[in-house]
């Protein structure tokens, strides 16, 4: 026990230390748990030949204890499943509240009177462009598409998570559809399309949203759900109107989305992102994202890219990172002022909170109404300047 406790205090106060992939410091009451877990693990390997068949089964079902009060407690701490029943619900695939397939939307469509609120639609974007394997991913249509037989070109909002979960999770952890219904509701249906993009392809696939080893996900974003959103749903073409935002590894990549890619993009809210995509540490970021590939690399970091580029129009965004995040709002003050001198408008926003679900839920919603705003576009023509990048 006295090991486990020992290994407990070691890991405990190496600021660096991870657990289950989580990279920001976590609470006491995990490592806890972590320790009496690992504590177990010892005393049943150093006494399983001499005790009895009743210490070991009470020795294994201790450790499993532990195991999953330790794993709530990181749950808990990242807000990814509020509830046993949303747990279940994702591992068993059911389909969120309010979810309707293709088939069932085309009979809503077109209706006299307004709806109360939007439709979640589950869709299957083929990757043509990207030719990456992604998860099915989800559209929201506020009120204002299925009313009447013309509906407007909507703008569109591309929602990113972090770097482990799917693409439901601004759904079920960010409250996305009811922020934008609730908005809907406030200017007679009218919101703008958003696209809840999966950016990873799988739980533990972090891309960070950048071609390379892990699967072209920067195409997937800035290409295939693009045309497929405008061909589909009849979605605005003018990059004016795109914007894309994301918490965490989606924060990091809602702005280098933007700068690299503002013929497809020109507004952006980053949510506790870092300064450049990144992994672990800078030589496993150089390995794992771009498999080895300097320029590559370089061709990612958003202070670079800018510098690169120049003068921007019509681009602008928010930063908003939280109190306890003092790494988050250094950068962001650092993207901030780059970004300032290529023209493009930004301002950093610091909130109480931590890295957290908890915290990036109400800042969406807080940053929303600006969001739409920028992408309300005034009466008349617009220039449409889409790119293609050959399939």
């Amino acid at each position: 026990m006295g090991v486990g406790a020992g290994l407990l205090t070691l890991v405990a106060a190496y600021p660096g230390a991870k657990l289950a992939g989580v990279t920001d410091p976590l609470p006491f009451s995990v490592w806890l748990w972590f320790g009496v877990g690992l504590a177990g693990v010892i005393v049943l390997a150093v006494g399983w030949r001499t005790a009895g068949w009743w210490r070991r089964g009470t020795a294994v079902v201790a450790v499993a204890l532990a195991g999953l009060v330790c794993a709530n407690q990181i749950n808990r701490f990242v807000g990814y499943y509020p509830t046993i029943d949303s747990a279940v619900n994702d591992w068993t695939d059911t389909p969120l509240p309010g979810q309707v397939s293709m088939s069932g939307l085309a009979h809503t469509a077109g209706t006299t009177k307004l709806p109360p609120a939007g439709r979640l639609v589950a869709v299957n974007i083929p990757a043509t462009y990207s030719h990456f394997k992604h998860r099915q991913e989800l559209v929201y249509l506020p009120p204002i598409w299925f009313h009447g037989e013309h509906r407007p070109a909507l703008p569109v909002v591309e929602l990113i998570g972090g770097e482990r979960g799917g693409p439901g999770d601004w759904v079920r952890l960010g409250n996305a559809v009811q922020v934008s219904d609730a908005y809907a509701h406030r200017h007679h249906g009218y919101a703008p399309i958003l696209v809840f993009a999966d950016a990873t392809s799988r739980f533990d696939n972090d891309t960070e949203c950048v071609n390379g080893p892990r699967g072209n996900s920067a195409d997937h974003l800035d290409q295939d759900i693009p045309h497929f959103v405008e061909k589909m749903f009849g979605a605005s073409h003018d990059p004016r109107q795109w914007a894309v935002a994301g918490f965490s590894m989606g924060g990091t990549c809602s702005l280098d989305l933007v700068v690299e890619h503002p013929d497809v993009f020109d507004h952006f809210i980053d949510i506790s992102g870092d300064l450049a995509p990144y992994t672990s540490t800078p030589a496993a970021s150089l390995h794992d994202l771009y498999g080895g590939n300097v320029a590559l690399e370089k061709a990612n970091e958003a202070l670079l890219v800018m510098r690169a580029h120049g003068k921007y129009t019509n681009v602008n965004g928010l930063f908003l990172t939280s109190t306890e995040e003092l790494r988050h709002q250094h950068e962001s003050e650092e993207l901030s002022t780059a970004a300032a001198k290529v023209g493009i408008w930004s301002r950093v926003e610091i909130s109480p909170g931590t890295h957290v679900w908890q915290f990036a839920a109400p800042a969406f919603a807080t940053a929303y109404p600006w969001l739409a705003n920028q992408l309300a576009l005034p009466a008349g023509p617009h220039h449409e300047t889409r790119h293609t990048k050959p399939a």
